[in-house]
């Protein structure tokens, strides 16, 4: 057998798709219609090629002299035209190669090794289109996807197996993420860092004990659907983390309530180079590690000035501290200002009708008061004036409860100085953040989850996020090729052609 024959099939296919479209069958044929007659053909040539390859690859294969185990045990049978399959993204393939054998121990294929050939049947082309299909869509939507993308019969894809995928394409996220090259920023630009939670529909065996004790000593009203109020105790939440770089931009009290024409000449800080990351698995302190991980792979002489923003959270303010005292940085704390508001404006219906606008040039002035410094003073102000109204108790208790927290978080309100030093004051970017990485695709309808496939899938997402899919996916193919084929081998394998 010469080296061009396993080169024969596909060029008779891609001949006879030649003169098809030359023939007279194609002429009346609408463009779209070529087009498909095109895309379909022509992926039947690629899998011939794909076949061919292999087939080449089989012919050109030499038998090595020796090849032993890991621990040192040598196969010492050589036998040629052992096969497998592989689903590719063209259909399937047949690979030939020699499997080295001995007695009482598993066979060893330098040949796969040599190829980088995944464990299983499905290429590693075939599981990157899986991996992107359901980090974006439902698993039910990726295998269709998958399906389309192949059109090739003879690849079968389930649901299940689409989850095995996809397990284990995020299997180096943390390793990936763990590298310490990150490009150089100059040293008055800002890091900051955000943290959230967002809450993800889990089936019973994935929630978290306390939350699934609730949930076992909930009772439902109706049989089919659960009633209002009877959605608790069925999700776990996803931490989240963000870490970006901000260009300080100073601006004023007026700047920021300021009306939307105004705004345009009052541009606000920028975040760049985001960083997100979320987990379904580890706990808030374990995740705030990560994002303050990452801050220091950007920052390891801390030159530049880091800034924390936060919704107020106790729980999370008190791993933030310890955080940073882990790592020995300054660290400057900011309760989003979004915040602040809200909690103003539910103060306001205290003294004022719905839809007065009253109501709104009081929220203003108390605001541009706690932009300027005076948060203490404004807290002092509400209560004094839910006092001079005689409001009962339970009407003041929004006016009470804004007071409280102006309080609380009074050492975390220092405005004046993050706007006169060009610093963002709200928590927009880990809020997108929840949105874009959790909810968009957590949150599809019907969806319960399990607990390693949400973790995977929000690492998936959270790679694309950061720009960063195929950076971690040549990543991952050279952990896969350790894992897989080089622990298994005593000294060097045959080089791989990268």
């Amino acid at each position: 057998m010469t080296e061009e024959t396993p080169w024969a099939a596909s060029t008779e296919a891609l001949q006879a798709l030649q003169q098809r479209l030359a023939g007279p069958e194609t002429a009346g044929m609408m463009h779209a219609d070529v087009e498909e007659l095109i895309r379909t053909s022509i992926r039947e040539v690629g899998r011939l090629l794909a076949q061919g390859h292999q087939d080449l690859l089989a012919q050109r294969e030499q038998r090595l002299p020796e090849v032993s185990d890991a621990e040192g045990v040598r196969r010492g049978t050589a036998v040629r035209g052992e096969t497998r399959n592989l689903a590719t993204l063209f259909g399937d393939v047949r690979v030939s190669r020699y499997a080295y054998r001995q007695r009482g121990c598993g066979n060893l294929f330098p040949a796969d090794a040599q190829q980088n050939l995944p464990e299983e049947q499905f290429s590693h082309g075939l599981r990157r289109v899986a991996a992107v299909e359901a980090s974006r869509g439902s698993f039910g939507e990726a295998v269709q996807a998958v399906r389309a993308f192949t059109a090739a019969p003879q690849v079968e894809l389930g649901k299940r197996q689409l989850e095995d995928l996809v397990r284990s394409a995020a299997a180096d996220f943390d390793a990936f993420y763990a590298q310490p090259e990150r490009p150089a920023v100059p040293a008055e630009t800002l890091l900051a860092l955000s943290f959230d939670g967002k809450g993800i529909v889990m089936l019973p065996a994935a929630l978290r004990p306390g939350t699934a004790a609730a949930a076992a000593r909930a009772t439902q009203k109706l049989a089919t659907r659960l009633s209002k109020g009877e959605k608790a105790n069925r999700k776990r939440m996803a931490e989240v983390a963000a870490v970006f770089d901000v260009a300080p931009v100073p601006r004023t009290p007026e700047d920021i309530l300021a009306s939307s024409e105004e705004k345009r000449g009052h541009p606000a800080p920028h975040a760049s180079g985001k960083w997100v990351t979320a987990s379904v698995v580890a706990d808030m302190g374990t995740v705030i590690g990560q994002g303050f991980a990452e801050a220091q792979r950007r920052d390891p002489q801390h030159r530049r000035t880091w800034l924390a923003l936060v919704d107020g959270n106790n729980d999370q303010l008190r791993h933030i501290r310890t955080q940073a005292r882990a790592h020995n940085v300054e660290l400057v704390v900011l309760v989003d200002f979004i915040h602040i508001l809200e909690y103003l404006w539910k103060a306001a219906w205290c003294f004022f009708q719905e839809g007065d606008r009253a109501a709104e040039a009081w929220v203003r002035d108390k605001a541009l008061e706690v932009l300027r410094g005076k948060s203490a003073l404004v807290g002092a102000a509400v209560r004094r004036k839910a006092t001079a109204a005689r409001l009962d108790p339970q009407k003041r208790k929004p006016a009470d409860t804004c007071a409280d927290y102006l309080h609380r978080k009074r050492a975390y309100l220092d405005y004046p100085t993050a706007l006169q030093r060009g610093w963002p004051i709200a928590t927009g970017v880990i809020e997108g953040t929840c949105r874009h990485l959790v909810k968009d695709r957590m949150d599809i309808t019907g969806a319960r989850w399990g607990l390693d496939s949400a973790e995977a899938v929000l690492q998936l997402r959270a790679l694309r996020s950061n720009g960063d899919f195929d950076r971690y996916w040549r990543f991952h193919l050279d952990q896969e090729h350790h894992r897989v084929h080089a622990c298994r081998y005593l000294g060097e394998l045959i080089p791989r052609s990268d």
